[in-house]
């Protein structure tokens, strides 16, 4: 099977490209979804997630790409729209997937463009996504479920509320890190645990973090210094090993995580879309790099390429959809700890 940054893989997928009939047609509507209770991290909390969708026609198909405006990358729901409806004039000229990639740069505007284009050659070629791509057919797969940053005790409730769960990511990021670790093990003894601290971290409490980590039997820690800051830990004694989120983004990004990570999280919104998501893939995994496919909070729809990305890596993290209210139609299906692939009338 090609790599999807091979030439091969480019010629193909530029191929399929040429399926579709320019010029196409562009809608870009912003959605808010309300989140259930709130959703914290180190940085803040919040109460609803607020998504774009852009929606790609031809006349006799559409396809369709979530994205998140996240503000920590410079982004926002503002700045993502303009730079979609600035795509106008190159869709009208006959702008395809693969032009897109030196179009636009890595992020949130790209991704939902990305996987429209996607979705719209999966509808005109009567072929799912995977096979586009020559990628296997996907399957259920065990996903992460997040319990939000929050007091020992709320945290402790939350944990032992999902304790059923086979994989729990938990928010830290403050001070009390270790007690709300050791909380949520004790509610949760069997789930397999995950941390991710947003950057919260400094170099001076880190060792005694990891330390505490190590006790309560993490797996993985996420991004636990700020990304400018993440030096330090090129020198330190690491007791499990440490998985980089806001230090990756794009496929330039990878090469700088050798000596200070272990693992890499590859989230859509980061990588610009499915195309570079799939080659940020391969070559972690040919630097030695676990990976980890992961997501903003957000519906199904943003979920559903993802689980593409997401077959053959190490760890899941697109519990989006059930840290809603409720998801959009067709969402994808959940059952505990699995979730299943999505269905066409979705995504792809």
């Amino acid at each position: 099977m090609d790599s999807p940054d091979s030439p091969i893989f480019a010629q193909r997928t530029s191929n399929l490209n040429s399926h579709l009939t320019p010029p196409l047609t562009l809608t870009v509507a912003t959605e808010s979804w309300p989140i259930a209770g709130s959703f914290t991290i180190s940085r803040g909390a919040k109460t609803e997630a607020v998504v774009v969708v852009a929606e790609l026609g031809d006349g006799k198909a559409k396809g369709r790409g979530e994205c998140v405006p996240y503000a920590r990358y410079g982004e926002s729901v503002e700045s993502v729209t303009a730079a979609l409806e600035a795509m106008r004039p190159h869709l009208a000229r006959g702008l395809d997937r693969t032009g897109l990639q030196q179009a636009m740069p890595p992020g949130a505007a790209r991704n939902a463009l990305d996987c429209a284009f996607w979705d719209l050659e999966a509808k005109n070629a009567g072929k799912p996504v995977h096979a586009l791509a020559g990628l296997p057919a996907p399957h259920r797969l065990t996903t992460a479920f997040t319990i939000s940053l929050g007091s020992p005790v709320l945290m402790a409730k939350a944990a032992r509320k999902a304790a059923r769960r086979a994989l729990l990511k938990i928010k830290l990021g403050g001070d009390g890190d270790a007690d709300r670790i050791a909380a949520v093990r004790a509610a949760a003894p069997h789930s397999t645990l995950i941390v991710d601290a947003n950057e919260g971290w400094t170099e001076q409490n880190l060792e005694a973090n990891l330390a505490a980590c190590a006790k309560a039997g993490v797996v993985l820690v996420e991004q636990p210094l700020p990304e400018a800051q993440d030096g330090a830990l090129a020198h330190i004694k690491r007791p499990l090993p440490i998985c980089a989120d806001e230090s990756a983004h794009g496929l330039s990004s990878l090469a700088a995580l050798a000596g200070k990570y272990d693992a890499v999280n590859i989230k859509l919104d980061k990588a610009g879309g499915l195309t570079e998501a799939l080659a940020m893939r391969a070559q972690a995994e040919a630097l030695g790099l676990t990976v980890m496919a992961g997501c903003m909070v957000a519906t199904s729809l943003a979920m559903a390429p993802a689980m593409l990305l997401a077959q053959t890596v190490r760890y899941v993290d697109l519990d989006g959809p059930l840290l809603l209210a409720k998801d959009r139609p067709h969402g994808l299906y959940y059952a505990d700890s699995l979730v299943y692939p999505a269905t066409p009338e979705l995504w792809g």
